[in-house]
């Protein structure tokens, strides 16, 4: 397998020579992180990984530009959040996920990913949290940089953790590897159409 990933950089790989990491891999890459404290961080341009204090900041927010809010949490306890909590300036989508290795989050990948791309796209500011904003919200977050960016998983997470610690969990990675086996083989697929 040959693949280069520096921080920040998409990995340097054909889709048919580089394999997607293993769950091992996954979390020694993880575990090698520096952890952070802060609320929120841009891991992306115009693109926040945050946590429930953040979210719930709605003047922060506004002060910051946010023009729309992706709750990973929705409808959880400690996650305020609905279409009119944060007003009409506000676009909101909600995600009702439980931070459990048994929630199958991957029916959300291709929306929330899609919501993100949306927003960026019209010259947005998205907030992306949960709880804490290292599980949940980081892997919707992995998902959009693989689905719209072309990023290899691990190539994403090292570009998200260079920004904010993250470590989804066990459930949310092997979901996110298989993501990972499907966009190359549907790229490989394209490129054999041509």
């Amino acid at each position: 397998m040959s693949r280069s990933c520096d921080s920040g950089q998409k990995c340097v790989c054909k889709p048919d020579v580089c394999e997607p990491p293993s769950l091992d891999e996954l979390e020694e890459v993880l575990h090698l992180a520096q952890s952070s404290c802060r609320h929120g961080d841009e891991v992306w341009p115009n693109l926040y990984l945050g946590d429930m204090v953040m979210s719930h900041d709605k003047y922060g927010l506004w002060k910051m530009g946010i023009t729309h809010v992706l709750n990973a949490g929705h409808g959880k306890m400690c996650c305020k959040g609905s279409d009119d909590y944060y007003g009409t300036t506000v676009s909101y989508y909600g995600v009702p996920a439980n931070d459990l290795p048994t929630f199958d989050l991957s029916p959300f990948f291709y929306p929330a990913a899609q919501f993100v791309h949306q927003a960026l796209k019209s010259g947005g500011k998205v907030l992306v949290h949960c709880a804490v904003g290292v599980s949940r919200s980081a892997a919707l977050v992995l998902a959009f940089l693989m689905i719209h960016h072309h990023y290899p998983l691990l190539a994403a997470v090292r570009l998200v953790q260079h920004k904010r610690y993250i470590f989804p969990n066990r459930g949310f990675l092997k979901q996110l590897i298989n993501l990972e086996h499907i966009l190359q083989r549907n790229r490989r697929d394209c490129a054999h159409t041509f």
